[in-house]
């Protein structure tokens, strides 16, 4: 079976099909993911040496990626020993990914198009999760990938903020039919999206939409090992409805950036996040960015953060991804 070398040492085998994402993931070995469908973008990965096969299409892969080495490991199966120019994650690759039963707490409208929905699961389940990470939600046939949008709790408790979807399946069950104690199941937690310990002076943590949730959870997370750090929350919608929630008091001092594309209003930025956090006027050579939300604007970001400044290995992201 070939083997895959990663930058800081560490080596698995590749079974024959197995994609290197599917194969660290075996081996308990947590590279950088999200999807897992080649559309995020997230695990791209630069080869150093041996050749890869693509069994699916790399669709977040620009053609300048693609000239240079970079394969997305999700897409990949190996044709030789290959060495990738990425590290492991560490702790977060132990964690368990486990389907468990769980019941609806409690369904909260936040506004209009954006549902709270708070899960319960077995007490003795001891689910471990990172703040940042993901769940799929299973509802009978229906499965769908939500963020968690709060940091480990001591009641257990899960939360997701489930935007309306037009003729979304598990929207349409979340908003319409849904009740409190309704049995579902989840799997989780996935993805790798999550805070990082660095010497960057500067952190970003910018969302558009329901892209806030795992921000939020992070906020949560976070304590007075920020003290050091200069924080700003940069948070964009089309208008002041979107910016549904207050994310409040934490337990760091940050600067709260509103973002509205569509509405001009008194104390917020006209415009497009990325646009905003270039108009904070930050050195980007010191900065590390977090960012949640469209495909569209995460590619748009790390393009303009990573031309002004940005080192791209300090851009770090999840993309939501229509479930069609």
């Amino acid at each position: 079976m070939p083997t895959i070398s990663l930058s800081n040492g560490v080596a698995f085998e590749c079974g024959l099909g197995e994609t290197i994402l599917d194969a660290a993931r075996k081996h308990n070995i947590a590279i950088e993911h999200s999807c897992t469908s080649g559309r995020c973008g997230v695990c791209v990965a630069p080869v150093l040496s041996g050749k890869t096969f693509a069994i699916k299409p790399e669709a977040s892969l620009t053609l300048e990626g693609q000239e240079i080495g970079n394969i997305l490991t999700c897409c990949r199966v190996p044709v030789t020993d290959v060495s990738l120019d990425v590290e492991d994650l560490g702790e977060i690759g132990n964690i368990p990914v486990r389907i468990l039963p769980c019941r609806i707490s409690s369904l909260k409208l936040l506004n209009n198009d954006v549902l709270q929905v708070i899960l319960r699961v077995p007490p003795y389940s001891n689910f471990k999760f990172v703040a940042g990470q993901y769940i799929n939600l299973i509802e009978k046939g229906i499965r769908r990938s939500y963020s968690l949008a709060n940091a480990e709790r001591l009641d257990g408790n899960l939360e997701i903020q489930v935007k309306r979807v037009s003729e979304g399946l598990m929207s349409e069950y979340l908003f319409t039919k849904a009740r409190q104690n309704d049995l579902l199941r989840i799997e989780g937690p996935l993805g790798t999206f999550s805070y990082r310990v660095d010497d960057s002076k500067n952190v970003v943590l910018m969302a558009t939409g329901t892209g806030i949730a795992p921000i939020k959870a992070i906020i949560e997370s976070l304590g007075g090992s920020l003290d050091e750090k200069i924080i700003y929350i940069v948070w964009g919608g089309r208008v002041l409805e979107d910016l549904y929630m207050d994310l409040g008091a934490a337990n760091f001092k940050y600067t709260f950036v509103p973002v509205l594309s569509r509405e001009k209003i008194e104390g917020s930025y006209f415009g497009y996040v990325q646009d905003a956090v270039l108009d904070l006027g930050l050195n980007l050579k010191e900065t590390t960015v977090y960012a949640c939300g469209s495909e569209v604007m995460i590619k748009d970001a790390c393009d303009v953060l990573v031309q002004n400044g940005l080192r791209r290995t300090r851009f770090y992201s999840d993309a939501f991804v229509s479930s069609n």
